[in-house]
Order: structure tokens, then sequence, then C-alpha cells
């Protein structure tokens, strides 16, 4: 069914886009999107899981303000303030430059949803139903926005997921609190407030990016809170004359954002990487992957030349030759990950803990990376790549991808089953994903993020009702 924005044109966006998204419920949508979300939030854990010891990681945990009663960080036994626990669950969400990825608004909106929403699945009674309408609500909107808002020359300074996953966020959280529509509309414009994150780390050499996430999920718990306790903001955020598309677009909103047009859920857009590397990077490195099943030594090569979509080409970093001076700089750069795949001959985390390797670095020096007019005009409903490796001996090596290949949903659960374990023990994790299997029948949707904690079994999950 259509789900679209209703109420006269004359209504500001974030208002239309408020009541459309109070009025939607589960059942709206197909047993697909439904199970798209449940797979996003067993994603979701399993790259928090799996990042909890990374530097970025601790740092944030370690700046969480202790609370008896708080929410959940993720593997831990600490609980914080929501806001605490959903910035250093959404850091974590972020750490190995894995999270799941909606190519039409550049933007990782689950590291900024599932924080959110699991902060207060532990402040407030959510039934398992709600949690995933939440989500759902979240990506859609975040992406609705972020595909009407980007484009290249505003990606290459601004990071797309922090300008529009707080809005999307806030009213994932809006719907899922039950707040009226006036309360909604104004969670969105504060969230929209404090849209931020600048693209100078892959210059830099900073890692602020894996806290970008952090910040828009702690900022739409901040939103909702605010405008729950009476806050009013500007209804016209998205289309005034100094919204958010006047300051950062330089141009007009859209008439209409709508969400769920003619029932399609943006959720299913949305793919879970194969690579532990930038979005922009995995097309490539698949392809570099097929070829070196056929190359035999990377000594024999003499030129390497990767096309891609131009918006992968210009995104900050991805073009990046070295010197790279951390695995966050790699992970961004295109041609270090074909490098490291065509050297290695696989894709995996291990390819970027060698950012001096001579063979690697060589190949780099070899690579011209090159927008692909076809690739660019096929972008982002495919996000298409090719990899030609030329050969001392005149031969030359070629494969092409139109699309990335996302990782499947058994490759999904595997990786968590196996990060989880690591942290909570195999027995936990298996019931961890048993109760996120069975979310709808949850009363009380508070035990998933309950059970990610490091308590003894008997504590955590509680049975659900």
């Amino acid at each position: 069914m259509a789900i679209g924005a209703s109420g006269s044109g004359n209504e500001p966006l974030a208002r239309r886009m408020a009541r459309s998204a109070l009025a939607v419920e589960l059942a709206d949508f197909g047993p697909d999107v439904v199970a798209k979300a449940r797979l996003c939030l067993i994603d979701f854990l399993s790259c928090a899981f799996e990042a909890g010891d990374h530097p970025w990681s601790r740092q944030a945990i370690a700046a969480a303000h202790p609370v008896s009663n708080g929410a959940t960080i993720i593997g831990t036994s600490r609980r914080a303030s929501p806001a605490d626990a959903a910035f250093a669950n959404a850091v974590m969400g972020h750490g190995l430059v894995r999270e799941d990825m909606h190519a039409a608004s550049i933007s990782h909106h689950g590291v900024v949803i599932w924080p959110t929403l699991l902060a207060l699945s532990e402040q407030a009674p959510l039934r398992g139903t709600t949690l995933l309408a939440a989500a759902i609500i979240g990506y859609e909107a975040g992406a609705r926005i972020g595909r009407a808002l980007f484009n290249s020359d505003l990606a290459r300074l601004y990071r797309p997921t922090g300008l529009v996953a707080p809005l999307g966020a806030a009213l994932a959280g809006s719907f899922a609190l039950g707040l009226s529509e006036q309360v909604a509309t104004s969670a969105v414009a504060i969230a929209a407030n404090t849209s931020s994150g600048l693209n100078e780390w892959p210059h830099g050499g900073g890692s602020e990016m894996y806290f970008h996430p952090g910040f828009a999920a702690a900022n739409a718990l901040r939103a909702i809170a605010l405008a729950a306790a009476g806050a009013l903001a500007s209804e016209t955020i998205l289309e005034g004359e100094a919204g958010l598309f006047a300051a950062y677009r330089r141009q007009r909103a859209p008439d209409e954002i709508q969400l769920f047009p003619g029932g399609e859920a943006e959720i299913m857009a949305v793919y879970s990487k194969p690579a532990p590397a930038c979005n922009f990077a995995q097309t490539a490195s698949q392809a570099a992957l097929r070829v070196s099943h056929e190359l035999g030594e990377t000594e024999s090569i003499e030129r390497i030349i990767i096309r891609a979509p131009e918006a992968a080409v210009r995104y900050p970093g991805c073009d990046a030759k070295g010197p790279y001076r951390n695995a966050l700089q790699a992970k961004m750069s295109i041609p270090f990950s074909v490098a490291a795949t065509l050297a290695r001959g696989e894709i995996d985390e291990d390819n970027y803990a060698s950012l001096d390797d001579p063979e690697i670095l060589r190949l780099i020096a070899a690579t011209d990376l090159e927008s692909d007019a076809a690739l660019t005009t096929a972008f982002p409903a495919k996000q298409g790549a090719d990899v030609n490796v030329h050969l001392r001996d005149g031969k030359t090596i070629k494969h092409s991808l139109s699309d990335v290949v996302a990782a499947t949903p058994a490759e999904i659960r595997s990786r968590f089953r196996a990060a989880a374990a690591r942290v909570i023990g195999e027995d936990r994790a298996r019931r961890l994903e048993q109760t996120i299997d069975g979310c709808e029948q949850l009363g009380d949707a508070g035990v998933i993020a309950a059970a990610c904690r490091l308590e003894p079994p008997g504590q955590i999950l509680r049975t659900a009702s």
C-alpha cells in the first residue's frame, strides 16, 4: 500500500513526513521488508560486537557516563545514559567500516537508527512490532531526504550519514514512543539543527569519521527528549530559506518528499557490505578478486586501470594513492583495496593490516582510477566497476561487475554468530539471534539490548510477553 505524505502542499515538509510516519503499522509491510529489518539489526550487532576492542570503540566507551539503570553498551557490562550508550554503540557499529549502506543517499542509516531505538527500548516499553516498524520508518525518512539532498559535490565536503541520519532516527524514535505529530515534527527539526560531519578526515588522517554516527544517534535522542518536553522547532527546517536544503545543497527543497511511495520501502535498497571498507571500494574489490583467480603472481602486473562511477571517484579519500597513515585511509582508497585484493587473493580485514607492504604499494603506484560514463549513468541504481590488469607480457585480464554483490543473509548470520560468540558466548549468541528472529512476538523489545550485556544469562533474556 502507499503510505504517502498527506495534507496540503503548503504544509511544511517535516510535518507532512511526521504525519505520514505516525500513521504506519508493521502490518503495512510485506514479510520481505520485515525480514530485512531483522537482518539489518543482526548485521549492526555483528559489527558492534566485532569492533568492540578497536581504539575508537574504547574511546567512545570511556567517554560514556555510567548510569546504573541506563542503556546497555553492547558487549560490555556497562550501562550509561541513553545518549552516551547510543553514542558508543553507534561508534562500535561503524568501527569496521562494514556497516549497512544505502547508496542513493550515500549514507549508513543503520548505525544511527539501531543505537537510537535500542537505547529507547530500555527506557520505555516497546513491543517488537513497534521496534521494527520504527526502524523501517527511520531508514525510509533518512534515505528519502538523502536521495533528494546529496550529489557528489556536497558529499565531498559533508558526511551524508551525519546530515540525514539524525532526522530519520528522530522520526523513528518519535514513532516508537507514540509521540504526537507536533512533537515528532519538532524532533525532526531539532535533529536537523544537529546535522554535522565534515569530510576532512580522509585528507588529514583523522579518526573522527567513526564518531559521526555517534553524534547523530545521541543528538537524535536529545532532539526527541527536547521535543517531548515541549520544545518547538522550525517546521520549515527542510525547505525554508535557511533550512537544510538551502544551507547544504544551495537550492530549494523538492515540493514533496514522500514516504513509501507506491508501497516501496527504502530499506530494501540497503545492502550489507561484504568487505570492511568504503562502500565505493566494494565492487572494484570484488572485480579484483575475480582477476586474482586468473592471475598467478602479481609481479607480472605492469598497469591497473579501475573504472567506477563518478560519485565513487570523487568521494573523499577514494582516489588516494598514499601515503596511508592509518587503516581507515586504506579502507577508503579504491586503489589500495584493489591492490591488496590482488596481492592477497582475498577480501578480508587483514587486507588493511600492512600499509607499507612493498608489493601492494607498487601495485597502487601502477594504478589509474577513472570515472566511467556508463557506470555513472547507472549509479545509484547500480554500483558497477571494472578492473583491467595489464601484464608485462602484453596480456590483459579484465573483470567487470554491473553492481556490487551484497553479503548474503547466510554470510551476515555467520559473521554475527562468530562475533557475538566471542563476546557473550555461543549459547547466548544463539538465543539472541532467535530473539531477534522472533521480534514480532516480543512484548518487551528491551530484551534485545539487555542480551548484549556481559551479565549472567539468567538475568538477561527474560521471558517476552
